[in-house]
């Protein structure tokens, strides 16, 4: 075997024109820590999934667990509408010393019935023997029977030979004979999987290549990201002939995750040239990346690559200065091309360009005056603890208070917050605000769980009225952070609050050493902002 191990067979062949994305958020994917999916969740997945254009979906393993099996049976009861994406169903090969035919395994992925099936067989010996307890020899005839059932039953079949890379370096013949078992009973694609995810780029390049060199029909991948190298991993196995990229968009799955399609695909398209989902279809990444986060109920990661909030967000004033004469300044690539788009951030460290740019995104006309009263109020703030740029919805008020602009919709006169422990042992806050809402003054009490809660029912109890469009608008997340601990309880606070309209997003900030001050400032600001866009749009 001293062959096998040659360096020869590393050398990178010619790309493959395309390959296929394979998808496994919903089986792999949502065994992250924290991550829950509902039947109906997992069909909503996979119909953003079939938009963004992947070309396999493995939609779980049924008969595992309830919840597969009714996402498999409401799917093909016509619940799940996929025109572009095949729905693959996962499982095992038979038990040791059983029979293809009498599989219960085998039986329930012929009852999903979907097209493609993929199965995973050990192969590392070490996994066989230890694990399994059975031979090496009825692991491989385990692989076989499986593949050949199947097939012949009238399934596509991917082999995903778990813990390959691990194994082909402990004992490769064996891993080598598990592939061979697959190709010769029919499989269609052999996936090397590293299942523990140790394996690093240069070690992928070699084995890939003699694996490649080896056997005869379609390979593909599946890394898991425990070494940070995924995508890395999955990008240097295309170039050795891989033509399956498995992973999960966003990267979601067990421990570290699972190779991050919604970079390995722009990756492989805008840097390789391969072809992946479409280039048509390229620009949906984003917009389906930050959906699928919703479904999955998992916060996106702002400084994720390609489609992160800040993967073109652009804050120190050199660089943006640069960007305005010329994008590929500090962009790697055109973020419209993965649906992204460029984001100026500003923050004390901002010149006159970056108030500029920022200016000419929101469509403001700021004079020369104006620019610099500006730049003055964003040093003198942040000073004081303000952070404009986690403060989008914040920034974009102070700069139209720079052009002249009020707010009018309505006017504080005052507000109080009292909260009571009752003789059962609870607390309930209540909150008395008047305002005047054009002519009219109005005075609005309400309860609620404390006091920004409380706050946010009485202000609009007292505008709703006035503005209806306030029930789309809603707070997400209110976040308060004490930036001097040495004061204690006069310490400055700083609250952020979240808030949505169900199609954007934005944050408002306030900062005081009172908590309430600074609480009200941010949820002021966010419903101003809120009804200011909507109004606008």
């Amino acid at each position: 075997m001293s062959e096998s191990h040659s360096h020869a067979h590393s050398v990178p062949r010619e790309l493959p024109e395309r390959v296929d994305i394979y998808d496994t958020t919903l089986r792999d994917g949502s065994q992250q820590e924290g991550l829950s999916l509902t039947v109906d969740d997992k069909l909503r997945v996979a119909e953003q999934l079939d938009h963004l254009g992947v070309q396999f979906i493995e939609g779980g393993w049924p008969g595992a667990n309830p919840k597969d099996e009714e996402f498999f049976r409401r799917a093909a009861a016509g619940e799940l509408h996929l025109h572009h994406a095949t729905l693959v169903a996962f499982g095992s090969t038979r038990k040791a010393g059983g029979k293809a035919e009498t599989d219960p395994v085998l039986a329930n992925l012929l009852e999903a019935r979907t097209p493609a099936v993929c199965l995973v067989a050990k192969s590392a010996a070490w996994h066989v023997t230890e694990t399994l307890r059975t031979t090496l020899t009825e692991a491989v005839d385990m692989v076989a029977d499986s593949v050949a059932y199947l097939r012949a039953e009238g399934r596509r079949v991917f082999l995903d030979a778990e813990h390959f890379f691990d194994g082909y370096r402990d004992n490769p013949a064996f891993s080598l004979d598990v592939l061979r078992a697959a190709e010769s009973a029919g499989a269609e694609v052999l996936v090397l999987c590293d299942t523990n995810g140790g394996s690093l780029p240069f070690e992928v390049e070699r084995v890939v290549g003699e694996v490649r060199d080896a056997t005869g029909i379609g390979l593909g991948c599946h890394f898991h990201n425990d070494s940070g190298c995924a995508v890395a991993n999955s990008l240097i196995a295309v170039r050795q002939g891989v033509t399956q990229v498995q992973g999960c968009v966003n990267g979601y799955g067990e421990r570290t995750g699972n190779a991050d399609l919604s970079a390995a695909v722009p990756d492989l398209t805008l840097k390789m040239g391969v072809e992946t989902i479409g280039r048509e279809r390229l620009g949906r990444l984003t917009g389906v990346a930050h959906h699928i986060a919703e479904l999955v109920n998992v916060s996106p990661d702002p400084h994720q690559p390609f489609v992160g909030t800040s993967a073109f967000a652009h804050k120190a004033g050199l660089h943006t200065s640069a960007i305005v004469r010329s994008r590929q300044a500090y962009e790697h690539v055109d973020p419209d091309e993965v649906g992204n788009g460029t984001r100026f951030v500003v923050s004390e460290m901002a010149g006159r360009s970056t108030i500029a740019l920022k200016a000419e995104e929101l469509g403001l006309d700021l004079d020369g005056a104006a620019m610099g009263e500006v730049v003055e109020q964003l040093k003198d703030l942040e000073h004081r603890g303000y952070h404009f740029e986690v403060a989008d919805g914040s920034l974009e008020l102070l700069m139209r208070r720079a052009t002249g602009w009020k707010q009018e919709l309505f006017r504080l006169e005052s507000h109080r917050v009292v909260t009571d422990l009752r003789e059962d042992g609870t607390w309930i806050t209540e909150a008395t605000i008047k305002v005047h809402v054009g002519d009219e003054r109005v005075l609005a009490v309400a309860e609620g769980n404390g006091p920004v809660n409380a706050l946010d029912a009485a202000l609009r109890k007292a505008i709703g009225p006035m503005y209806p469009v306030l029930s789309q608008i809603h707070l997400t997340d209110f976040k308060v952070r004490v930036l001097d601990s040495a004061k204690g309880t006069g310490s400055v606070t700083r609250v952020l609050i979240d808030s949505t309209d169900g199609e954007r997003t934005w944050t408002t900030i306030g900062v005081s050493e009172n908590v309430i001050e600074a609480s009200w400032a941010a949820l002021e600001e966010s419903i101003v902002y809120g009804l200011l866009n909507h109004s606008a749009s």
